[in-house]
């Protein structure tokens, strides 16, 4: 430029881009586009979201115009914007490489409109105001591109050590349900080895018996433990699909038809129950853990006992529904309803001989840990001698955080 200053230069194209940044951040978009391996419509899934490029081209455009005044850097809200892209795309599931070459593109996209508004109109800057202009630029993107990976890496750190965190969990669970039971059978069988043992049929019938009921609670403790080890994928990401829970509640009333018929209890499904997008091993473990809590507990004084699924009474918030798994049994002791998705609580434990039940105290861990999942909630409400309902409300589709492994949402209630 023979008759301006670089910062008229500079103040030129920074108007220019900021003009253009709906359409350069258009172009951008289509790009990602072809690069990332989510939805088109997932690459920015919400407004807000979408509405960040054309800031953070803004804000470069500012940036370019005074440097001192606009350090990239020192500007908090363009910096969380950047943290915010880096949420969202560990939540996709993307690599480092996919955040590198975004920006890439994006540094490519504003260059070459650089270089075409100088030709069109007809600027003439010197070497040095080209080359302080492209320092500018480069200074502008690497930043921003250093906060989003950076925060991207955090998200990911952060959800390998709560990995770490659980599987040690698990282990510790595992070992400790499994100790119990597995004792008692090694002293069963070396009482089973003693000769006088055969002369008593009443005391051999009593191991005998010990034996099996520390199998059969063995089984249930592995085939649990096998379910929650296929739900797990990775990162624990779960498999989503379009289900009627009416489809998974019947398949749950049949598995559990026959533990309900010897103890007298009819299992109903209600009409009315939602559609929606969730992991249906997921759902269908919950449903399987509160239906079968609700027979096992259910109350011997009463003539018609009962465990109900259907669509929850109360209103559920927007995008979201609710479904109630509900019983007239026993019903849980008010001190106790706090604690009951804590592992390895029991809240009537006392009465296992009465009512001829075992239990770990896991099921409805499991249960909050499959809905937390799914990026929903699970609370109880329960009144002695009246029964118990259990109120699960999950999103009708699956927000970003419970289908990609990011935190989960708030631990779940248990309601008074």
């Amino acid at each position: 430029m023979t008759t301006a200053t670089a910062e008229d230069f500079a103040g030129i194209v920074s108007q220019r881009v900021e003009a253009e940044r709906q359409a350069l951040a258009g172009t951008w978009l289509h790009r990602l586009n072809e690069l990332l391996t989510v939805d088109p419509n997932d690459v920015f899934p919400s407004e807000q979201l979408l509405d960040h490029i054309p800031t953070l081209i803004r804000e470069i455009a500012a940036y370019l115009r005074a440097p001192a005044a606009e350090e990239i850097a020192a500007n908090t809200v363009v910096i969380e914007k950047a943290r915010e892209l880096g949420r969202l795309r560990h939540a996709q599931r993307a690599s480092v490489h996919q955040l590198l070459r975004e920006y890439e593109i994006l540094a490519d996209i504003l260059e070459a409109f650089v270089v075409d508004e100088t030709k069109r109109l007809g600027l003439r800057p010197s070497t040095e105001e080209c080359f302080e202009l492209l320092r500018r630029l480069t200074h502008a993107s690497r930043t921003l591109m250093r906060t989003t990976v950076d925060t991207f890496v955090s998200e990911y750190m952060t959800a390998i050590e709560d990995r770490n965190e659980r599987i040690k969990a698990f282990n510790q669970m595992a070992s400790h349900e499994l100790r119990s039971p597995i004792g008692t059978l090694l002293f069963a069988a070396a009482a089973l080895e003693r000769a006088d043992i055969h002369a008593d049929p009443a005391r051999s019938e009593k191991i005998t018996a010990t034996i099996k009921t520390n199998a059969q609670r063995l089984s249930w403790l592995v085939q649990n433990l096998q379910r929650v080890t296929r739900l797990s994928s990775p990162l624990d990401v779960p498999s989503e699909q379009n289900v009627e829970v009416a489809t998974i509640a019947n398949e749950v009333a049949r598995q559990l038809q026959e533990m309900a018929s010897s103890r007298g209890v009819r299992i109903v499904v209600r009409d009315g129950l939602p559609e929606l997008c969730a992991d249906p091993a997921r759902l269908e473990l919950a449903l399987i853990n509160l239906v079968s809590n609700g027979i096992k507990y259910s109350d011997p004084a009463k003539a018609d006992c009962f465990v109900e699924i259907a669509a929850g009474e109360h209103e559920a918030p927007e995008g979201s529904c609710i479904v109630c798994v509900r019983d007239n049994g026993l019903g849980i002791p008010e001190a106790d309803r706090a604690a009951v998705f804590e592992r390895f609580f029991r809240a009537h434990a006392h009465m296992d001989s009465q009512l001829g039940v075992t239990g770990s105290g896991l099921g409805l861990a499991i249960t909050a840990d499959c809905i937390q999942a799914m990026g929903g909630t699970i609370a109880c409400e329960s009144t002695v001698g009246v029964g118990s309902a259990f109120l699960i409300t999950l999103p009708l589709k699956p927000l970003p955080h419970a289908r990609n492994g990011s935190p989960a949402p708030p631990a779940p209630e248990a309601a008074s």
